[in-house]
């Protein structure tokens, strides 16, 4: 009898010990469990992947999307066009468009008009709506709302922004982003800052004094921030005070990573980045691009990785 009960205890413990060691074998890595914090994830994610995996995640790889991590589980990034309608799939490599039968939208009204309405709700159901669609069409983030002020009509974007009242914009954008992200998509705000005009908008250098700036530009985008909680911002064309938008230490570290306290990943605009030192140490995040091309390892961020690293890219 004693035998029997020792063999069987025995049994039981060996079994328990199987049944620990393959629950130690399943058990979820840190950054793919819930019950961890973003910055605990995130860490650990980062302390996975190596330098070439990190390099690949900051620039894009076709035009509409940056990689991911296969080996890890990280999906690629899909981006899509825009504030009021999710844009037709476009080919990988340049702008022609892809010829999908799956991919028709809804055309909402132009956020200008949006803005008219003076009607935060609608904008939170035009948010929704659009999220979903975005959602649907298997989006990451989506490039909108746009909340430039309205300040000459030779702008050509002003159709996509929400007109020129900054306290309008800010009551509109916040609902509007909700809407968009209570569907697990990305509002992306844009164009930060000032893109006011189109011709020469790549080189153009704005100025203005802290007022006009805090009292008219910067007000949708706080709040598009700091009470809208957008997940992602989109860096200008133009120069702000001598520097380009997307390496300006003063726009994307200052006022919103470290005041506004921004958690996000700020986006270039396609061709928005115009030096890598620049973009690097100054905030932005990802680099997209325009130029028609198979390889999209000769953008600014990856071509000087590559370079100084003697890495060959991911593809």
């Amino acid at each position: 009898m004693k035998s029997i009960f020792a063999n069987s205890f025995i049994s039981f413990i060996l079994l328990s010990c199987l049944l620990q060691s393959l629950k130690a074998q399943t058990a979820l890595p840190v950054y793919l469990d819930s019950k961890y914090t973003i910055d605990q994830r995130v860490a650990n994610a980062l302390l996975l992947m190596t330098l070439q995996e990190k390099i690949t995640l900051c620039y894009a790889q076709s035009k509409f999307s940056s990689a991911g991590v296969p080996r890890l589980g990280i999906p690629e990034i899909y981006m899509s066009d825009g504030p009021h309608g999710i844009r037709a799939e476009m080919n990988w490599g340049n702008w022609e468009y892809a010829g999908w039968t799956s991919d028709s939208c809804t055309a909402f009204p132009s956020l200008n008009c949006l803005a008219a309405s003076w009607n935060p709700s609608l904008a939170y159901e035009f948010g929704a709506a659009l999220g979903a669609e975005a959602r649907y069409r298997n989006k990451s983030i989506l490039l909108g709302p746009g909340v430039n002020i309205y300040r000459t009509p030779l702008n050509g974007r002003n159709f996509e922004y929400m007109g020129e009242d900054p306290r309008l914009a800010a009551a509109m954008a916040v609902p509007y982003i909700k809407g968009v992200q209570i569907n697990g998509v990305a509002a992306c705000v844009k164009h930060y800052i000032a893109n006011k005009q189109e011709m020469l908008r790549g080189f153009i250098n704005v100025e203005m004094s802290d007022r006009v700036l805090n009292e008219i530009y910067l007000p949708a985008f706080r709040a598009a921030v700091v009470k809208g909680s957008a997940m992602a911002v989109m860096g200008a064309y133009n120069k702000f005070r001598g520097t380009y938008c997307n390496e300006n230490t003063f726009l994307l570290n200052e006022v919103f990573k470290r005041d506004s306290n921004f958690k996000g990943i700020v986006v270039s605009d396609w061709n928005g980045v115009y030096s890598t030192i620049g973009a690097d140490l100054n905030g932005v995040d990802i680099e997209m691009g325009t130029d028609d091309r198979k390889d999209f390892s000769d953008y600014f961020w990856p071509i000087l990785f590559w370079k100084n690293y003697k890495m060959a890219p991911l593809m």
